[in-house]
C-alpha cells in the first residue's frame, strides 16, 4: 500500500521509459550462463505475438547428477528443476511507463545428494530442494527518474539481489549464491530460493559508479510453528506471510574502471527483528548442556559483509569484460545467537579464453564456513568426543556451451568436514571428507 501511495504522488514526467525485455531473464542461480543465449522455441508464433504486447514468457530446464565418496553414505543422485517465467511491460498493456511485472515458478524433482549422502552446510547444488511445484517470485517494479530510482514490491527473494558476487555465479554449490552463513542464521533459511516472502526493495543508482539497495522482507518464509522441513510447510509458495518479524537488508556498491580492468566493491548488512536463542547459555546464565533449561533469548540478529569482483586481465578487444577475474566475500555475525559467525569465499574465473568459444568459462574457488565458538563449546559441554569448528569447500567447474541455449557444466567438489565436524554413525569420529563429481546441463528457452 505504501509503494502504491508513493507512485501516485510521482509526476508522470519522472517515470522511466518502457521496461527492458531481454531474451532470457531467469536462470536463477546460473549467472555464469550469458543472458543472451536462448533457444528460439516459439510454437505457433505465440511468444512473438505476446512480445508485441510487452509480455515475455520463457524458462530453463536444469538436469544434474552427482556422485560422492566420503560423507556419511556413498551414492549417486539425480535432481532437476523446470523453471518458467513471465515478465511484462505494463505500459504496453495499458498502464503507465516504467512499471514492470515479473513472476516465476519451479517444478523441482529428484533427490538431494547433500541430504541423502553428505550432510554438508554448503549444499552441493544451488538447485537441490524438496520435490515441489511452487510459485517463487511475484512482483511489480516501478522505474523512476530515468532509472535512477526503482521500487520493487511483492513476493521477493533476497538472494536474487543481495550478497551476490559475479564470480560466484559460475559455480554449482549453493554457498556461492545465498551463502551457508545467511541460510543457517536466518529463520528457515530466510527469503531465498525456493522460499520467497512479501517485501519491498528500493534501489538508487545516481550514476554508473554507485548503487544503493535497501529492502524489508517478511523475515520468515514459513513461520515459527513449522515442525520439520520448511519447504513442506509452504509447499506451493502461496502462503504470502506478513505477520512475522521483518528482515532489513542494505547494500551499497561502487563500480570502477569499467572500460578496462573492471571492478566492483560492495558493503552490506542485515538485521532481523525476531528473537534468537543463545547457542550455549540458558535464561539463568548457566550451561544449557548441564541444566537442560530453556535457552537465553536475544532480541534481533544481524550481520555484515563485504564483496569484491576484480578483473585482473582483460581479453584484448573484448567488448564485455572477459578474461581472468578474481572475487572474494567475507561475512560475520554474533557468535552467541548464530551457528555460523564467520564466512569467507574467494576464487578465480577464466572467461572467453578459448578462441572461438567466447561463452565458455572455468571457475576455481574456495569457501570457508566457520562454526561459532559458542556452538562448538556447547558440544564440549555436552561431553561429545568431537566438537564442531568449520566446514570448507574446494570447487572446480567448467561451463561448456554446446550451442545457443544449451550448456553443460562438469563439476568437482571436495568438502572438508561436512556439517562442520559432526560425529558419524559410530559417534566416535567425524563424518569423512567428501569428494563429489557431477555435471549439470541447462537448456534456456
Amino acid at each position: 500500500m505504501a509503494a502504491f501511495a508513493v507512485l501516485t504522488l510521482v509526476p508522470a514526467a519522472a517515470w522511466a521509459q518502457d521496461c527492458e525485455l531481454t531474451e532470457a531473464d531467469i536462470a536463477h542461480g546460473a549467472d555464469g550462463v550469458p543472458e543472451d543465449v536462448v533457444m528460439k522455441i516459439d510454437p505457433g508464433g505465440v511468444r512473438k505475438a505476446l512480445a508485441q504486447h510487452g509480455v515475455e514468457v520463457g524458462g530453463t530446464y536444469y538436469g544434474e547428477s552427482f556422485g560422492n565418496w566420503g560423507g556419511f553414505d556413498q551414492g549417486v543422485e539425480y535432481d532437476g528443476v523446470l523453471e518458467l517465467y513471465m515478465k511484462a511491460d505494463m505500459h504496453k498493456l495499458g498502464l503507465w511507463k516504467g512499471l514492470c511485472f515479473h513472476s516465476d515458478g519451479y517444478q523441482i524433482h529428484g533427490n538431494s545428494i547433500t541430504a541423502a549422502n553428505i550432510g554438508s552446510l554448503m549444499p552441493v547444488s544451488n538447485l537441490e530442494e524438496t520435490d515441489a511445484t511452487r510459485l517463487f517470485e511475484l512482483w511489480f517494479e516501478q522505474h523512476l527518474y530515468d532509472d535512477k530510482l526503482a521500487v520493487k514490491f511483492g513476493q521477493l527473494a533476497a538472494d536474487a539481489e543481495f550478497v551476490i558476487s559475479e564470480g560466484g555465479g559460475y559455480f554449482l554449490n549453493g554457498t556461492w549464491g545465498w551463502p551457508s552463513y545467511t541460510a543457517a542464521d536466518m529463520p528457515n533459511g530466510g527469503p531465498a530460493y525456493p522460499l520467497a516472502t512479501p517485501g519491498i526493495r528500493v534501489a538508487i543508482k545516481p550514476n554508473d559508479k554507485y548503487d544503493l539497495m535497501v529492502a524489508v522482507y517478511n523475515g520468515d518464509p514459513v513461520g515459527p510453528n513449522c515442525n520439520g522441513d520448511p519447504q513442506r510447510c509452504n509447499s506451493n509458495g502461496l502462503d504470502f506471510r506478513l505477520d512475522d518479524p521483518p528482515l532489513l537488508m542494505a547494500e551499497g556498491a561502487y563500480h570502477y574502471n569499467q572500460d578496462h580492468l573492471a571492478g566492483t566493491i560492495k558493503f552490506g548488512g542485515w538485521n532481523h527483528f525476531g528473537s534468537f536463542e543463545d547457542q550455549r547459555f540458558d535464561v539463568g546464565g548457566a550451561l544449557i548442556a548441564v541444566t537442560g533449561k530453556t535457552a537465553l533469548v536475544h532480541g534481533d540478529n544481524y550481520g555484515f559483509y563485504g564483496i569484491i569482483d576484480q578483473l585482473l586481465w582483460r581479453l584484448p578487444n573484448s567488448e564485455d569484460p572477459k578474461g581472468i577475474g578474481w572475487f572474494g566475500r567475507i561475512m560475520g555475525a554474533p557468535e552467541d545467537r548464530n551457528l555460523i559467525d564467520f564466512y569467507a569465499d574467494t576464487g578465480l574465473t577464466f572467461t572467453g579464453m578459448i578462441p572461438g568459444r567466447p561463452d565458455d568459462a572455468l571457475a576455481i574457488g574456495f569457501a570457508y564456513t566457520g562454526i561459532s565458538d559458542d556452538a562448538g563449546a556447547f558440544d564440549v559441554d555436552s561431553g561429545l568426543p568431537i566438537s564442531r569448528n568449520y566446514e570448507a569447500l574446494i570447487e572446480i567447474c567448467y561451463t561448456y556451451q554446446i550451442n545457443p541455449g544449451w550448456s553443460v557444466q562438469p563439476d568437482f567438489q571436495y568438502i572438508f568436514q561436512p556439517g562442520g565436524n559432526v560425529p558419524d554413525e559410530s559417534g566416535t569420529k567425524a563424518v569423512d571428507d567428501a569428494i563429489v563429481l557431477g555435471a549439470r546441463t541447462s537448456i534456456n528457452f
